[in-house]
């Protein structure tokens, strides 16, 4: 007997569709949205699980018109214009199909439901069982002894099957009887009229008595109520007219249709596995099988590694071995442990040709001495030092009480200047891209279980790292300097570097009893908060099970559901903030894990990081990421202390915690205002940005006075937080869809202000239009102080891809020129306060803020010194301005 063959029909456009406003707007590390691309992966993939397909197709409608418009110009003419969000992300749906190797068919003039109908009408004359997958109740009309209909619900979480026995239950119809449920009551959402007043219920009715819209017509006099009569009779051809709209075609012109083209019996893991880890689906990943053509790809290549010699030598060696160095010298320090506190056990310096290891040791809990002629070569000012991180080794060699000088070369920042969005890439990467060499890093052990490494292991990984750092130094500055880039590595990234070292060595001091007190406060608030929602919601429940509080607020509480997911029902931060409004113990619960997630990682988290000092008190010391962000940005990890939240008092009131090292002392902090607003008005010489700035104006305010053409004084509030919202969105590329739901206005008119803001603001669009072509013409865009952002992708034919590397063009010379000055401006004041001999130390830098802690009799000093440096770092069309602020804490001074 011969295996039943079955059909899988994917209509792609309701798939799709319904997947984006599912689920929230995800999108990844190069900023293309892809919620709707993940929605429906994740269904394709329960369905290839669930369902085992003989075949499977998909398909999507072509054009904006098709032949029901001939019949009924309006037809689909309430819609609105498909989100620019969506839109970018059937490109996606396509990719991540050929990857499956499931074919898809579209075609000029008709809807995918007709392409369906077509297919599944041929299939059954050709004896497959067909399944059509939809969120379309439509397709229902298709259902037969060989065609089942699975309905997608509440998004995409939920589906349910229709064969004929489940129609007949549903609605009490025949399938076909669903184009006369149409044709009588219309459909809002295909603009089909249906007659007027005839909903679903009264339709059903009619068809009850009479099978047909047809027999309906006919019978109007007998319909119960001369209202309803006299409708039947007015808008009879109305609801012929609806019945034809709503019928699928099922004689389609597909050309040359072979089921064997449909044929699936599995695919590609490996294929798939590489569209997955470009568009960053990885908690789909797991869901993947092993193996597949190209799984080999994810496994790391194993070659012949050319290693140099590397030579372990004692301390009597050290005099002969640095007579035969030359004027550049790689180096590697073998530190076991984190860089800050890691416990060093070795040094390797190399030649391009030659490595030297020196073995350190040192009884328990004490430091390593390291030896003269090391310590010498570290600050020789003659000599080139390439480390792969220098911040990193400044603050490990500070740890050592030895000093760096600053005559060296980072391999990272030239490898990250050169390679932006590659994402933090590791040493390892970053050996094979500039120097060719499969470097394998030294094995791992575990808390139960050590790795033995031998000395000879340990030598010959460091000193291939010390080698490969004086490789790369000539290669990375050489290619520096062809793309206009050495300065900006020379003047800003370098001496930034050494700067985050004494940043990350001082650290900043937390008030710790301040800090368990806020904790005890916030227990104890959590505690109230969790009895007030077991009151309202009249049962006890596991708070922190998304499940159990899904069953309580939809099942018990009777809340509108609006999305499900697996394990039930949805209770995202998204899904409850819309809820909050109309039910208190929904605010509570948003409360209860706001507290929650305050207690856990800024109050437990920073106490964990504090480490105790002989002298007392307890310090925090972040890592500044100088390599990491496509736009030059810093960030701060283990803690990271530029994410103290704002947006509440319990969080502000964490600020109090972060004091000076002497109780005498203050805080300072200096933010510059609206900077990427100042720095948009400068690129984009647009007048009317220029004056409200050079005049001092809020520009919030002078933004909403122009676009409502209002005088300022007359700015409301809801008009400024318009503005503002444009003012931010703008040059990221924001559409009147994303506009539409940050502001929850609809979405004609957020496009109504945004045209309107771009005919008040005519030079930051003709900017914008400029931008994109230069960024066409040559790949790449910069910031003022010459950083670039390459764009291969701004040429892309994938309409996705492209318009986020349009979206890219925009950003970086706003966003990219924002990081560059408060980067240059923490390398000048650094250079003041040291070239005055103040005392006061730089703390922190938190995004265009930076955080500083002096004595009192400086105060005056620092804060002339501080806004001065912040001030002139780069000369534009408009003044920078820094907000400084003084206090006890960083919670006054801010």
């Amino acid at each position: 007997m011969s295996e039943q063959k079955k059909l899988v029909l994917i209509d792609g456009n309701s798939i799709t569709y319904r997947a984006f406003f599912a689920l929230p707007p995800l999108s990844n590390s190069k900023g293309q949205y892809t919620n709707a691309a993940f929605g429906f992966t994740t269904m394709l993939l329960r369905l290839l699980q669930d369902e085992s397909p003989t075949h499977l197709m998909v398909a999507f409608d072509k054009g904006k018109a098709n032949f029901r418009h001939d019949k009924y110009a309006e037809y689909k003419g309430t819609r609105e214009k498909t989100p620019g969000e969506l839109r970018e992300q059937f490109p996606i749906v396509r990719e991540i199909l050929d990857a499956f190797g499931i074919p898809y068919i579209e075609k000029e003039g008709y809807e995918a439901d007709d392409i369906i109908g077509t297919l599944t009408k041929q299939a059954e004359e050709a004896g497959y069982e067909s399944l059509v997958v939809t969120g379309d109740k439509d397709l229902l009309q298709l259902v037969s002894d060989r065609v089942t209909t699975m309905l997608t619900r509440k998004g995409i979480s939920e589906t349910e099957k229709y064969d004929i026995e489940q129609v007949k239950e549903r609605y009490g119809l025949t399938p076909l009887q669903i184009i006369d449920l149409k044709g009588l009551m219309g459909d809002t959402s295909d603009n089909i009229p249906g007659i007027p007043g005839v909903g679903e219920k009264t339709a059903l009715k009619l068809l009850a008595q009479y099978p047909s819209v047809e027999e309906v017509l006919a019978h109007a006099d007998e319909a119960p109520g001369k209202k309803l009569q006299e409708k039947l009779r007015e808008h009879a051809d109305s609801a012929r007219l609806s019945k034809e709209l709503a019928t699928i075609l099922r004689e389609v012109p597909l050309e040359d249709v072979d089921f064997n083209a449909f044929a699936f019996d599995g695919y590609d893991a490996g294929k798939v596995r590489e569209v997955f880890k470009a568009l960053e689906f990885k908690s789909l990943m797991d869901r993947l099988p092993a193996g597949g053509e190209n799984a080999a790809e994810d496994e790391p290549a194993v070659e012949a590694v050319p290693l140099v010699e590397t030579v372990v030598v004692s301390v009597d060696d050290l005099n002969d071995v640095m007579t035969q160095l030359p004027e550049t010298v790689g180096f590697w320090l073998d530190l076991e442990g984190n860089y800050q506190v890691g416990h060093l056990v070795g040094i390797a310096w190399a030649t391009p040709e030659q490595a030297w290891y020196l073995p350190l040791a040192a009884a328990e809990g004490e430091r390593p001495v390291l030896p003269n002629e090391l310590v010498g070569l570290f600050q020789d000012k003659e000599r080139l030092k390439v480390f792969y991180d220098v911040k990193a080794a400044d603050v490990a060699l500070q740890s050592q009480l030895v000093a760096i000088d600053h005559h060296c070369f980072c391999t990272l920042l030239g490898s990250y200047l050169l390679n932006p969005s590659d994402g933090a890439p590791d040493l390892y990467d970053v050996i094979k891209r500039h120097v060719g060499w499969t470097v394998q890093p030294l094995p791992k052990g575990t808390a139960k279980k050590a790795v033995e490494i031998s000395a000879e292991e340990r030598a010959r990984h460091a000193g291939s790292i010390a080698a490969a750092n004086a490789r790369m130094q000539a290669m990375l500055a050489g290619a520096l300097d062809a793309q206009d880039l050495l300065p900006l590595y020379q003047d800003l990234e370098l001496p930034l570097s050494f700067v985050l070292a004494d940043m990350e060595v001082a650290g900043v001091r937390i008030d710790t009893e301040e800090l368990r007190g806020i904790g005890a406060d916030l227990r104890l608030r959590i505690d109230d908060l969790q009895k007030e929602i077991y009151e309202l919601a009249g049962l006890e429940f596991n708070l922190n099970s998304p499940k159990q509080l899904g069953e309580v607020l939809f099942e018990k509480l009777g809340l509108p559901a609006s999305k499900k997911t697996k394990t039930g029902y949805s209770t995202a931060a998204d899904v409850l903030e819309k809820l909050a409004p109309h039910a208190p113990v929904v605010q509570k619960i948003l409360d209860y894990r706001h507290l929650g997630k305050l207690l856990s990682t800024y109050v437990e988290g920073l106490l964990h990081a504090a480490r105790e000092y002989e002298q007392g008190g307890y310090r925090v010391h972040t890592q500044f990421n100088q390599a990491l962000t496509a736009t030059g940005r810093l960030s701060s990890t283990e803690p990271n202390l530029q994410n103290i939240p704002i947006r509440t008092e319990e969080g502000r009131r964490l600020r109090h915690v972060f004091v000076p090292t002497d109780p005498q002392w203050k805080i300072l902090a200096a933010d510059y205002s609206q900077i990427e607003l100042r720095i948009l008005a400068h690129i984009s010489a647009d007048e009317n940005m220029i004056d409200a700035f050079v005049n001092d104006m809020d520009i919030h305010t002078r933004t909403a006075a122009d676009v409502f053409e209002v005088e300022p004084d007359a700015v409301d509030s809801n008009m400024r937080r318009a503005a503002k919202a444009v003012n931010f969105g703008i040059v990221y590329g924001i559409s009147d869809f994303g506009l539409s739901q940050n502001l929850n206005i609809p979405r004609k008119q957020a496009a109504e202000f945004i045209e309107n803001y771009f005919a008040k603001f005519s030079g930051v669009q003709n900017w914008m239009k400029e931008i994109v072509e230069q960024a066409r013409r040559d790949e790449f865009v910069t910031t003022l102080l010459g950083r670039r952002r390459y764009l291969p992708d701004i040429k892309a034919s994938n309409f996705n891809i492209r318009s986020f590397a349009e979206r890219t063009a925009m950003n970086t010379p706003i966003q990219g020129t924002a990081a560059d000055i408060i980067k240059k401006a923490m390398v000048n004041v650094a250079a003041a306060l040291s070239r005055e001999n103040l005392r006061a130390r730089m703390l922190l830098q938190v995004h265009d803020e930076l955080i500083f802690e002096c004595p009192p009799d400086e105060i005056e000093r620092l804060q002339e010194l501080v806004r001065r440096e912040m001030e002139s770092v780069v000369v534009l069309s408009v003044p920078l301005k820094a907000d400084i602020n003084v206090g006890d804490t960083w919670y006054e001074a801010k």
